[in-house]
């Protein structure tokens, strides 16, 4: 009895010491973790709050890229768009012929094609929140001077210094957002599309009514855009300097080292979660030759012609409804619902075509709008007039379609700067005709119905290229093939 008592006493001890061992374990590790019993030391404290300091900051620079997003959005289209609205007041102040108001209104696409080419090498030396930033001031200065200077070719030239900033910017943008947003491409470039309408939208309603309030005076009405230029810049001077690095690459060490171990099933290139690097196949090939991509060429051709139709539209329309007999405040108010009608619609496109692995459906949709409309300014341009401003401003949202292309189409930052850079280029080359032709074929036919057909046979090869152009491949993979 004793000796069992003896073994049931050794027994509880060592049951008692057993259930101890793990508690003296756990505050073991516990104040391993948080620097001893009493709490974390001094230096882990301090540490600590670093790092909430960096995860506090990184959080505001990305709220105020956002804005500053928007503001650069909203400026990349009132320079051209206002012009059209008093396009004939100004022709009648400066002596213009049709021809070279036809000029004007291809002007846009030769600036974009000229200067949007050098935006990527620019934005290598200088970062790209240096030259967006820079060409927001030219934007601004283009708009303050342009209306004074009293002559033709000086109302050229100073045009074509907003436009050149305007050109750096419509590059860069895509870029900004696969670097800093690789998780949210679509939605970013979305919200991008649909600031970029709604300012389209507000100087196409606002600049009649605005000049008419102003004593009627052409120059005033142009001038005030600059204003929002120059909130835009005040948005991207934190920016300016900034190489290009998103947050995701400024993240803690523990974080990018579970970055690192993420495996290729979690998500899509195209929709990283926050802080994930590109894995080894995402990153560029060294020397991409973008021209050898049939995509590239198909997505240069796309946006070429939906340029064509964007600018022939933004420059031309409002002229189309006043010649149909609708008063010139009447027209602009239909050029803004066109334009208006890509505020919805340029958000939820975008993220449309981010979930389909082909975007060639979206394109049709796009242009048999286009075909409808075209075809009732033809036969009833007046009496129908708000059903085809409607039409046409779904075949306009093709614009921000092409955008979620280009950042779909290229699996890095560096790919989709390239790609930005030619298909844009390339296609504001290709659109470079199709205002000026416009302008020359009313002029010489004295109406509307040249031009309407020619403006409806280019919706035939934009819907070609646009399926081509939206089929599931990557540049990358195309130019290391055709090696």
């Amino acid at each position: 009895m004793s000796l069992m008592a003896g073994e049931e006493s050794r027994t509880d001890a060592s049951t008692t010491t057993c259930a101890a061992a793990p508690a003296s374990d756990s505050t073991r590790i516990r104040e391993r973790r948080t620097g001893g019993p009493d709490g974390p030391e001094p230096g882990q404290r301090e540490a600590g709050d670093r790092g909430a300091g960096r995860s506090g900051s990184r959080a505001w620079t990305v709220r105020l890229l956002v804005v500053g997003i928007v503001l650069a959005a909203l400026n990349l289209r009132p320079a051209i768009v206002s012009l059209g609205a008093l396009l004939e007041e100004v022709r009648t102040g400066l002596g213009m012929s049709g021809t070279v108001a036809g000029l004007l209104t291809s002007l846009p696409s030769l600036c974009f094609a000229v200067f949007g080419v050098t935006a990527p090498r620019l934005a290598r030396r200088f970062g790209s929140g240096t030259v967006v930033c820079a060409g927001l001031v030219a934007i601004c200065a283009g708009l303050l001077i342009r209306p004074f200077t009293g002559s033709v070719a000086g109302f050229l030239a100073v045009s074509a210094l907003a436009l050149m900033g305007i050109a750096v910017s419509n590059v860069l943008m895509p870029v900004i957002v696969k670097q800093w947003f690789p998780d949210r491409v679509g939605s970013m470039t979305g919200l991008y599309s649909m600031a970029l309408a709604l300012g389209t939208a507000l100087a196409a309603a606002v600049t009649v009514p605005a000049t008419e309030a102003l004593g009627g005076n052409w120059k005033s009405g142009l001038v005030l855009w600059a204003a929002l230029a120059a909130a835009a810049v005040l948005s991207w001077l934190p920016f300016v300097g900034e190489r290009g690095r998103a947050p995701a690459e400024r993240t803690p060490a523990r974080e990018r080292r579970r970055a690192e171990r993420h495996t290729p099933g979690e998500g899509t290139p195209g929709e990283r979660a926050p802080g994930r690097r590109p894995s080894r196949e995402q990153e560029p090939a060294p020397g991409l030759r973008i021209t050898r991509s049939r995509t590239a060429w198909a997505l240069a051709v796309f946006f070429g012609l939906q340029a064509t139709a964007a600018y022939i539209t933004m420059g031309w329309m409002p002229q189309i409804f006043r010649d149909a007999g609708v008063p010139a405040s009447t027209a602009g108010l239909l050029l803004a619902f066109i334009m208006v009608m890509g505020v919805p619609l340029a958000f939820v496109i975008p993220r449309v075509a981010a979930r389909l692995p082909r975007q060639g459906p979206i394109v049709v949709v796009l242009g048999m709008s286009g075909l409808a409309g075209y075809a009732g300014l033809y036969f009833a341009p007046a009496t129908g007039a708000l059903v085809w401003a409607l039409l046409l401003g779904i075949a306009n949202c093709a614009f921000p379609l092409a955008l979620t292309m280009v950042g779909m189409r290229a699996r890095s930052g560096a790919g989709v700067a390239k790609l930005s850079a030619f298909a844009q280029s390339t296609g504001y080359l290709i659109s470079l005709p199709g205002p000026l032709l416009v302008g020359v074929l009313y002029q010489h036919s004295g109406g509307w119905g040249l031009p309407l057909a020619l403006m409806s046979a280019l919706l035939i090869p934009q819907m070609v290229a646009g399926v081509l152009a939206g089929r599931d491949r990557t540049v990358e993979e195309e130019a290391a093939v055709g090696r």
